[in-house]
Order: C-alpha cells, then sequence, then structure tokens
C-alpha cells in the first residue's frame, strides 16, 4: 500500500469532520472518495496533503508517517494535489502557472535566481520544457500563453492537474475534477486518469459523477459525517445498502 489512514480524527468544535476513519491506497491504483457534501472527503485530503492535521490516528505514506509535516514537504516527497475551489494565479499566463509546479525539481535559489548565473539559465529552459509537457498532457497548450483568469472553470480544473502533475508526483490527489467540464472534456479526462494509472502514478478521486467514478476506480471509499461507511470494489459498494441511503440512492444505476 502505498498510502495508509489508521484510525484518524479531526474535530472542528463540536463538528466531527472525521470519525476513526481507515483505509488504505494500494499502488498505482484509482481509488476514489464519495459521499454526500460535508462528509469529510477533503478534510481527508487536506489531511493527506498536510494541510491540517489529524488529532488522532496515523498517516502512512510509503512506509513513513508524515502526519504532523507540512504540505510542501509532504508534495516534494511525491503528494500531488488539486482542489475543489480552483486555487491558481489568475495574473500569470498558463503556462508560468504550470511553471510554479515545478519547483521542487528545480535547484535555484533566490540569490542565484537573482545574480542570474550561468546555470540558472538552462534550469529555467528544462522547467519550461517540463511545464510544456504537462500542458501537452491535458491538451492546453493552445492557452499556454493566455492568463489564466480568462480560462472557463473546466479549463482551469485541467490546468491544475497539469501544475500537479510538472511535480512528478508518485499520488496525485484529484478533488471534484469533474466539475466545471462538459461531456466531451469529461471523457477526456477519463482517459486522463487511466493514462496516468499506466504511468504508474497512484491516484486518489474524490468526485460526484458516478459514472465517472465507476469507470475508473479499482476502489471506493464511502464517508457520510465523517464516518467509513463502506470501501471495496466498485459493484459492491453500489449495492451496499447504506451507500444506496446515504448517498446513491434508489434510482441510481451505473
Amino acid at each position: 500500500m502505498i498510502l495508509d489512514l489508521q484510525e484518524v480524527s479531526l474535530a472542528f468544535g463540536g463538528v466531527q469532520a472525521l470519525n476513526n476513519v481507515s483505509l488504505s491506497v494500494p499502488e498505482g491504483a484509482v481509488k476514489a472518495i464519495i459521499g454526500p457534501n460535508g462528509a469529510g472527503k477533503t478534510t481527508l485530503f487536506n489531511l493527506v496533503s498536510g494541510f491540517l492535521q489529524p488529532q488522532e490516528g496515523r498517516i502512512i505514506f510509503k512506509g513513513e508517517e508524515i502526519q504532523g509535516q507540512p504540505a510542501h514537504l509532504l508534495a516534494a516527497q511525491g503528494i500531488g494535489r488539486t482542489f475543489q475551489l480552483v486555487q491558481l494565479f489568475d495574473h500569470m499566463t498558463v503556462l508560468e502557472n504550470v511553471m510554479v509546479g515545478c519547483h521542487r525539481r528545480g535547484h535555484a535559489g533566490l540569490l542565484s535566481g537573482a545574480l542570474r548565473l550561468p546555470w540558472t539559465f538552462s534550469e529555467e529552459k528544462a522547467i519550461r520544457q517540463w511545464a510544456w509537457e504537462a500542458l501537452e498532457f491535458v491538451g492546453l497548450t493552445d492557452r499556454a500563453h493566455q492568463f489564466a483568469a480568462v480560462l472557463p472553470l473546466g479549463l482551469k480544473r485541467l490546468l491544475e492537474i497539469a501544475r500537479a502533475l510538472a511535480a512528478q508526483p508518485t499520488i496525485l490527489l484529484l478533488d471534484e475534477p469533474a466539475s466545471g467540464l462538459d461531456a466531451m472534456e469529461t471523457e477526456r479526462l477519463r482517459d486522463m486518469i487511466l493514462s496516468l494509472k499506466d504511468m504508474g502514478i497512484t491516484i486518489l478521486l474524490v468526485e460526484h459523477d458516478m459514472s465517472l467514478t465507476m469507470e475508473v476506480a479499482e476502489e471506493i471509499a464511502v464517508l457520510n459525517y465523517g464516518r467509513l461507511i463502506a470501501d471495496g470494489p466498485p459493484r459492491a459498494v453500489q449495492k451496499n445498502p447504506e451507500v444506496i441511503a446515504a448517498y446513491l440512492g434508489t434510482d441510481w444505476q451505473a
């Protein structure tokens, strides 16, 4: 397993966001986290990526406990993510946004960059190339020199994925990546997720588009009011009475 959460809990005041949650993510797999709004899905992502810290429990990534480590150190260890609410630099170009994601692959510091030492030019060229390759993967090279602010929401989500990929993650946390995408963009996202899996990148996916989720996920964990109520293969989860009552509803069909 590349990621293990063991009896993880976190409360905000009197609200129990996660309650004794244990789940594992197999290396190289696509695992989905589903559940109604407020179930604790994004809180779980924030814990794994270091934006929040659990009050109880352990988070183990590649065999090492990581709870308590800040987000930038976890990103350097290979945990990449996108956000439910898109987080971009609106007044930077699409290409520049992705170049930001390459920061952990570069070695130039503030001083060497300010002095424009000769080797920093070759590093900047390499970073531009890495960023361009990430844009090619998500199909945004034609937008490379536009400001991020002018992109529609669906393309902003693809840009976030490109920026995360530029950091060469070993596990990628995708928080509602299909939100705002049209049918064609969602189909491209499906192919993208499966391609990333083929490349050996582990995917942890939060998504409300159940058709997409059932197509790409090998395992699905279900949260409800911060509690894990199911975890297993998609077809088994789909038939779980508690999951049907809490989230899917009786009319839903794959």
